[in-house]
């Protein structure tokens, strides 16, 4: 089966780097408008230029989603380029977690205000049109700590899951309109991330070495791939998925113990 999204408009945030980068190659190659919203501006040229070269649209636009002035400009930019948003993908976040007693408020705060905020703010200014249109698609990305938190997962794990909270409350909300809202939980999936990560362990393992390790305590016995994680996504916000909302799926070989 040929998933295929001609004629939608999708904004991604976290876009410019990994599985945020890999949703927007999937989408534009499978028909849609892409915008890419991050941060970095020269990153998101790089992820630009990549995804235009395989023949995709794509537009970026360099905003702090943690921020409402950062929403708004992101929203805007893809309503300007292409005149409205058919997919929202709340993808901006970063692994945050420490002992509990040692988070600070200013801890809690950047978190809350980038994982939790950001997708209520975005959702805001594009479900009230998706659903006058009949037709719209959010996906939320967490992580599997949203279901099955462990010690040392804060604030990451408490944020994470109000983002499935959220999801159900739009999913309700938006079902009799054909807005379908779903939550992606991400596993050990190989992106910049692991980079960062494996230049910083100062281990003497190379890099496919580094995510050997991390994939034996897998059942699959593998990390995941960036593109597998997109293809998920790709099907959900396709007319292919449009029976599938208020759903948490967890993309992560198996390695979460809650389904």
């Amino acid at each position: 089966m040929e998933i295929r999204l001609d004629g939608r408009v999708a904004l991604i945030t976290g876009g410019s780097k990994g599985l945020g980068r890999a949703m927007g190659e999937m989408f534009a190659t499978s028909g849609a408008s892409v915008v890419l919203a991050a941060r970095g501006a020269e990153s998101l040229e790089t992820a630009r230029a990549a995804i235009a070269a395989k023949g995709g649209e794509v537009h970026v636009v360099a905003a702090d989603v943690a921020t409402a002035d950062g929403c708004k400009a992101a929203y805007q930019a893809a309503v300007d380029r292409f005149g409205r948003v058919d997919i929202l993908v709340n993808n901006a976040g970063k692994s945050n977690t420490a002992p509990f007693a040692s988070i600070d408020d200013a801890t809690w705060q950047d978190d809350i205000d980038l994982k939790l905020f950001a997708a209520i703010r975005l959702t805001r200014l594009a479900f009230p049109a998706m659903c006058e249109r009949g037709w719209g698609r959010v996906i939320n990305v967490l992580n599997t700590h949203a279901k099955a938190p462990g010690p040392r997962s804060a604030p990451t794990s408490v944020t994470r899951a109000a983002g499935l909270a959220l999801t159900k409350v739009l999913a309700n909300e938006g079902a009799p309109h054909n807005v379908l809202v779903n939550a992606l939980l991400v596993g050990q999936i190989d992106s910049d991330q692991w980079t960062r990560q494996h230049a910083a362990s100062g281990t003497n393992l190379t890099y496919a070495e580094f995510l050997a390790e991390k994939g034996k305590a897998i059942p699959m016995g593998r990390v995941g791939r960036a593109e597998e994680f997109a293809s998920v996504a790709c099907l959900l916000v396709s007319d292919a998925g449009g029976y599938v909302t208020g759903t948490a799926i967890n993309v992560d070989g198996g390695r979460t113990p809650i389904t």
